[in-house]
């Protein structure tokens, strides 16, 4: 790139700017304060362009070498003085404090900043002592390894420990935190599992009344490379009303359908909805069904195990009893939830009696839960038994069609139905699974329907 002079006197000076930036000035005829003069009248504005303020100082300089400016008279100064103005873009105060440091040193240079630093009370060796202190005791708190130190100097008379063991506590997590420190050591931490602040840690308060579930996931195993379907368990702490359902994933889009449905399974109004703390249950879109439900939403709380206790003996003595621990594949959860609501869950709501705690005070005046006999009977009978019974339950839901239900056949006849209902399931499930192995299309296994199974479906 090249700058000219438009001056009326051609060729006094010429600009010219090599590829690097760097200024290159021939301006070896402007011998004279007459032709600096003409130079300053008839030319245009000039300007450094990629110039470094050190390469103007040298300029600078030169120019008052070459002009002999310390001899010039006080209005050649100001020629000069004007030159350099127009030239370099400086002001005036300051193309005047560079002349006048000329004047002083016989020279211009551009003075380096320093930035003034503290003087190092902790060496670099001395902070590797921390370094090496903290690798081998597990990087200890902050007064535990002050002490260490301390005992290192003045216990076992290791001197290169004098200084660092003097130092306060606050300093030593500063040095912990500083690059030096870090460039060091090398500390690698687990992430930290993030605080989700949905639902309450609180153990359900039912007081006596339905419609405080428990709710709990199963896994139906793996097979084949592949994750098997999912159970969900909920039950109602007080009647023990059990409804089970069956998801392909525990994902969102799965779950929050099947919980709606779960919900609406129920008898009676849900007030409450108690989880452990997995995500499937944890997590914004569940607590916002349960929002819009009004339902109080508590979780699991830290070292009290029996918080969720009853829903997972129910996983054990219900779903596993029935359903067993074998590989069943995600696609099979249609067929499974069509066996839930027509077989299962009446069958174990209406004809399976559990039992139910009696609490005791003893002369020492401790509680003891107890089991007696008269208490065994099926969450049903149960949610009858409760004063009021009527009171809890949902719109659309009276004790005379909960009647029809129970009395449609006998606990044995109904649990004959079921057991042959879920042979034939598990059979149809194997035939798939034949079938999806072999690599032939087959539809998703259903349920075989019979006359009671459908008539007891609610």
């Amino acid at each position: 790139m090249c700058i000219r002079d438009r001056d009326k006197t051609e060729g006094l000076r010429q600009l010219v700017y090599d590829w690097d930036m760097r200024l290159i000035m021939n301006d070896e005829r402007l011998q004279t304060i007459e032709q600096v003069r003409e130079f300053l009248e008839g030319s245009e504005a000039l300007e450094f362009r990629g110039v470094t303020a050190k390469e103007k100082y040298y300029w600078i300089e030169e120019v008052l070498i070459r002009f002999k400016y310390i001899r010039l008279k006080k209005v050649e100064k100001g020629v000069i003085r004007r030159y350099i103005q127009k030239v370099t873009g400086y002001s005036r105060s300051q193309v005047s404090r560079l002349m006048a440091e000329y004047k002083r040193t016989g020279r211009l240079k551009k003075t380096e900043y320093r930035r003034h630093r503290f003087p190092r009370r902790y060496t670099l060796s001395e902070v590797r002592l921390l370094a090496r202190t903290d690798e081998l005791h597990g990087w200890l708190s902050g007064p535990a390894t002050k002490k260490i130190m301390e005992r290192e100097w003045a216990i076992y008379g290791h001197t290169d420990f004098r200084n660092i063991s003097r130092i306060s506590i606050a300093h030593l997590y500063n040095l912990r935190h500083s690059y030096l420190y870090r460039s060091i050591t090398r500390r690698y931490t687990k992430t930290k599992p993030a605080v989700v602040k949905i639902g309450e840690r609180a153990r359900p308060a039912p007081g006596g009344s339905p419609g405080y579930i428990r709710i709990d996931t199963i896994h139906q195993g793996d097979g084949l490379g592949q994750k098997g379907v999912y159970h969900i368990n909920a039950v109602d702490e007080v009647t023990q009303w059990e409804i089970v359902a069956s998801v392909e994933k525990i994902a969102e889009s799965y779950l929050v359908p099947v919980l709606e449905s779960m919900l609406g399974g129920f008898p009676f109004v849900i007030r409450g909805f108690h989880s452990d703390n997995g995500s499937e249950f944890i997590n914004k879109t569940v607590a916002k069904l349960l929002n819009k439900l009004l339902i109080r939403f508590t979780k699991c709380r830290p070292r009290h195990t029996n918080d969720n206790g009853l829903v997972e003996s129910k996983n054990g003595s219900v779903v596993r009893k029935h359903l067993g621990y074998a590989y069943i594949p995600q696609a099979c959860a249609e067929a499974l939830n069509q066996y839930h609501s027509d077989f299962l869950n009446p069958y174990i709501n209406f004809h399976r009696p559990c039992f139910f705690s009696v609490s005791v005070t003893d002369r020492r005046g401790k509680v003891k839960k107890i089991y007696p006999y008269r208490e065994v009977m099926t969450p049903y009978e149960k949610l009858k038994s409760l004063p009021e019974a009527a009171s809890y339950l949902r719109q659309g839901v009276t004790m005379e069609k909960l009647d029809d239900i129970a009395n449609q056949m006998s606990d044995n006849e109904f649990a004959e139905r079921m057991v042959k209902a879920r042979s034939n399931l598990f059979q149809n499930i194997c035939r798939w699974a034949e079938r999806v192995a072999w690599g032939f299309p087959s539809p998703s296994p259903t349920t075989p329907q019979t006359k009671q199974g459908s008539q007891s479906k609610r």
